[in-house]
C-alpha cells in the first residue's frame, strides 16, 4: 500500500513475481524445467479442447522422456467449478509438480489443486480466505494459451461454489514457480475470444494503476501493459498469425496480471463478476461492457493516476479515454450485447449482485465513491443491452 503526501516518503511493497520465460517455442522447454525442479510425477491440467488437439499428449511424451510420470486432468470446460477443483486435486495428489496449460480457468484450477493436494483439504476450506493456505504447496508451472486473465502471475483464483456463486481463493501460496509465455500457443484463439481476452488484460492494467490501491511498484507493469495491449490487440485480432502482435498482447496480459496481483481491480470487474453471478458469460466480454459503461463517469474524478494511464497510451488526458476505449472495441469487433443466458434477468438483479459481499472489494477500491444510485444507473445501462446468442 502506498503512503504519500507532501514531506512523506512513498512506501509500497511489490508481491512475489515468478520466473517468467517468454518466446515463440518456449513451450518446448517445459520438460527440461520440470526436470530441473526435480519432479518425478506431474499432474497436467488443461481443458478438454486443448487436450483434444494433442498438446497434452505432446507434453506428456516430453515429460516421459525425462523420466517424469504424467497424470492428465482435462475433464472440464468453461468457468471453473468446485467439482473441477476437487477432481484436479485428486489427480494431483501424490504428484510433486502441477503444470497448468490453457486460459484462466485451467490455470486457476491447477494452482488451487497444487495447494489442496499438498494439504489434503477440500478447496472450500480456503474459499474467501477462511483458512490459511498450506505453506508448502506443490511446485507449479503455468502456461497461458490466452492473453487476458493474467492468472499465471496472480495470487487470486476464481471458481463457482456449490450454489453457483463466484468465490475466490487468494494467497501467495497459489502463485506459479515458473511462467512460460509462448505466443505460438495463442494463434488458434478465435478473433472474438482474442478481442475479449485482450480487453480484459487492458482493463486489468488500467484498473490496477488507477484505483485506490495503486502504487508505483505496480504502475511500472500496468503502464507497460496498457501500451503493449493498446498497440497490438487490433493486429492480433485481425491477423492471428502475427506472432509479434500476439506476443505483445500475451506479455501485456502477464504484466497486467502482476499489476492486479498488487493492486486489484475496480468497478468494471464488480460488474463482470456480478453478471457472472447471474448466468454464464465470458469474463472478458462482461468486463469490457462494464468498463465502457462506467468509464465516462470514472474519468470525471480527474485524478493524477487517470491522467498517467491516458498518457501511457499516447493520449493527452483522461477525458480522451472513453472515446479511445470505444474505438478500440469497435476496431476489434467487440459487440455490445449480452448472451441469451441473461434474458430472464433485469437491472434490479444485476444491482443486487453488484452489492453482494463478495463484490464489495472491487466497489471500495474504485477511485470514485460508488453510491447505490450509481449502481442502479450502471445496472440499467448494462441490462438494456441486446441479448443475442
Amino acid at each position: 500500500m502506498m503512503v504519500c503526501g507532501q514531506g512523506v516518503p512513498m512506501q509500497f511493497s511489490t508481491s512475489f513475481i515468478p520466473d517468467i520465460r517468454f518466446g515463440a517455442g518456449s513451450f518446448q522447454g517445459i520438460a527440461d524445467a520440470a526436470a530441473d525442479f526435480g519432479a518425478t510425477t506431474a499432474a497436467v491440467v488443461m481443458d478438454s479442447f486443448l487436450a483434444s488437439t494433442g498438446l497434452g499428449a505432446a507434453l506428456a511424451a516430453a515429460l516421459g522422456e525425462k523420466g517424469i510420470r504424467v497424470h492428465v486432468f482435462s475433464d472440464f470446460s468453461g468457468e471453473p467449478k468446485l467439482a473441477h477443483l476437487q477432481a484436479a486435486t485428486a489427480v494431483a495428489t501424490g504428484c510433486d509438480l502441477v503444470i497448468g496449460v490453457g486460459g484462466g480457468s485451467a490455470l486457476d484450477i491447477a494452482k488451487v489443486a497444487a495447494c489442496c493436494a499438498a494439504s489434503g483439504q477440500d478447496p472450500m476450506v480456503y474459499a474467501l480466505a477462511a483458512k490459511p493456505l498450506p505453506a508448502n504447496p506443490l511446485r507449479k508451472i503455468m502456461v497461458p494459451t490466452t492473453a487476458g486473465t493474467g492468472s499465471e502471475t496472480s495470487a487470486t483464483n476464481i471458481f463457482a461454489g456449490p450454489a453457483g456463486k463466484k468465490l475466490w481463493i487468494w494467497g501467495a501460496e497459489t502463485k506459479a514457480d515458473l511462467v512460460v509465455l509462448d505466443p505460438e500457443l495463442t494463434i488458434s484463439l478465435p478473433p472474438q475470444l482474442t478481442a475479449w481476452c485482450g480487453m480484459d488484460a487492458f482493463i486489468h492494467a488500467f484498473e490496477a494503476c488507477t484505483n485506490r490501491n495503486a502504487h508505483e511498484g505496480a504502475k511500472l507493469y500496468a503502464h507497460e501493459a496498457l501500451r503493449l495491449v493498446a498497440g497490438s490487440l487490433e493486429a492480433a485480432v485481425k491477423a492471428p498469425g502475427n506472432l509479434d502482435a500476439r506476443g505483445k498482447v500475451l506479455l501485456g496480459s502477464c504484466y497486467a496480471g502482476i499489476a492486479i496481483d498488487n493492486c486489484g481491480t475496480a468497478i468494471a470487474h464488480n460488474i463482470s463478476h456480478a453478471l457472472a453471478g447471474l448466468a454464464p458469460i465470458h469474463h472478458g466480454l462482461a468486463t469490457a461492457l462494464g468498463f465502457e459503461a462506467t468509464l465516462p463517469w470514472l474519468v470525471e474524478a480527474q485524478t493524477v493516476d487517470l491522467s498517467a494511464a491516458a498518457r501511457a497510451i499516447g493520449l493527452g488526458g483522461a477525458a480522451a479515454l472513453p472515446e479511445f476505449v470505444s474505438d478500440l472495441m469497435d476496431r476489434c469487433g467487440v459487440r455490445r450485447a449480452l448472451p441469451t443466458s441473461l434474458e430472464g434477468f433485469g437491472a434490479a438483479d444485476l444491482a443486487a449482485e453488484m452489492r453482494a459481499p463478495e463484490n464489495q472489494p472491487m466497489r471500495r477500491s474504485t477511485v470514485r465513491d460508488i453510491s447505490d444510485a450509481d449502481i442502479e444507473i450502471f445496472a440499467e445501462a448494462i441490462m438494456s443491452l441486446p441479448k443475442t446468442a
